[in-house]
């Protein structure tokens, strides 16, 4: 993927990441506006609540069927409702309020967690119970997701865009340090039906962040309001055309469709390091802390002079300290080896991301999205 096959940005959009000079604005810029700093503070809670219900779940089903085949069922149906709706969620964020999109299925999380949370403390059993409600948590953050990346531009002027998609990224993986650390903590003492409840609960900061921003929530340009195969293919034809999209996600894909194994972390944790499940939450916060730590340089310094060698070294790595956590069997190794999988994703992640937004018109934000999230999603499906 050469250097200049990237396409450039639209005129008089910041390019950060891909020019030579140092950006002049502070890292943090985007904090100054008040929309975005709602949105951020809010999905921090909700992360956080996310990742604690996602090592609950891999757990609770480990402990109920002492199964990898049922593990891997989980990851099944977090990908199969991710692929089937990613496509219309894209269009229906497009074409309709983004903020009221995403109030609903936080609402919709919300309700699944909670029936997750109460269930399990009546003493649940039947494990296809929880992949139920997996399923159509899921589907409703395939509506979300695209909903709220294509809201973020609204909330900044185009000069912060770049801060802004970092400051999110790294409140993700800050979330998935806390919440795998947290949950370990609570899973040990407590089990998983209280960490279904905060997560259930953890949903009402971003509802009551989005109901608090004054920023408009449906796009800009012509044909909204307009849900259709028509307006489904407008987008595909987009993403096929633009360059630098179809070559980062291609190569992402390709590069990491086997890599990720945090599906079996479990199994990792019990039968090969042998760890409990405090250990088991500090291997799934091992790769956001990666994350976390490179994010902030990268936020920082972000200014990267060759993008497309970047992506590639980067996806390298990611593969390499893959390879390298299964042949460990030493706890310390493992963990090193996950943060530097957290690591290498990132780096990609936020030139990718950046890239991306920076290419696409407000109208087509959703459905651009929404491809990349098929393609994230199939491969995550571990």
């Amino acid at each position: 993927m050469p250097d200049t096959h990237l396409a450039p940005p639209p005129t008089g959009a910041p390019t950060p990441l891909v020019s030579k000079a140092r950006p002049s604005t502070s890292p943090f810029a985007a904090l100054r506006h008040r929309d975005y700093r709602l949105l951020w503070a809010g999905q921090f809670v909700s992360i956080t609540g996310s990742q604690m219900q996602l090592v609950a779940i891999n757990w609770h089903v480990y402990l109920l069927t002492k199964s990898s085949v049922a593990l891997g069922l989980v990851g099944l149906v977090r990908v199969v409702p991710i692929v089937l709706c990613s496509l219309a969620g894209g269009v229906v964020a497009d074409a309709f309020d983004r903020k009221r999109l995403m109030v609903a299925a936080q609402l919709v999380m919300l309700a699944s967690a909670l029936a997750l949370s109460v269930m399990t403390a009546a003493g649940l059993t039947k494990v296809w119970i929880i992949y139920l409600l997996t399923a159509i948590s899921s589907a409703a953050t395939s509506f979300e997701n695209p909903a709220r990346q294509a809201l973020v531009p609204a909330l900044v002027p185009a000069a912060d865009l770049p801060q802004a998609i970092s400051l999110g990224l790294i409140t993700f993986q800050t979330a998935t340090v806390t919440g795998p650390l947290l949950a370990g903590l609570i899973l040990g003492a407590y089990g998983p039906a209280p960490v279904y409840a905060a997560n259930a609960a953890s949903f009402l900061a971003v509802v009551g962040a989005v109901l608090m921003l004054r920023s408009a929530g449906r796009a800009a340009g012509e044909g909204i309001g307009v849900v259709s195969f028509e307006a489904l293919r407008e987008g595909l034809r987009f993403v096929r055309r633009t360059p630098v999209i179809v070559q980062t996600m291609a190569l992402d894909f390709v590069a990491t469709f086997f890599a990720s194994a945090t599906a079996l972390l479990p199994i990792f944790a019990r039968e090969i390091l042998r760890v409990d499940a405090r250990g088991f939450g500090v291997l799934a916060a091992a790769p956001a802390a990666g994350s976390v730590v490179v994010g902030l340089v990268m936020t920082r310094f972000g200014w990267i002079r060759k993008p497309g060698a970047t992506v590639l070294v980067s996806v390298a790595v990611y593969g390499a300290a893959t390879l390298a956590f299964g042949l460990s069997r030493v706890f310390w190794l493992s963990c090193l080896m996950l943060a530097l999988v957290g690591a290498a994703d990132t780096v990609s992640t936020v030139v990718r991301q950046t890239l991306r937004q920076l290419v696409t018109p407000d109208r087509l934000r959703g459905r651009m999205t929404s491809v990349n999230i098929v393609d994230c999603g199939m491969r995550n499906a571990d």
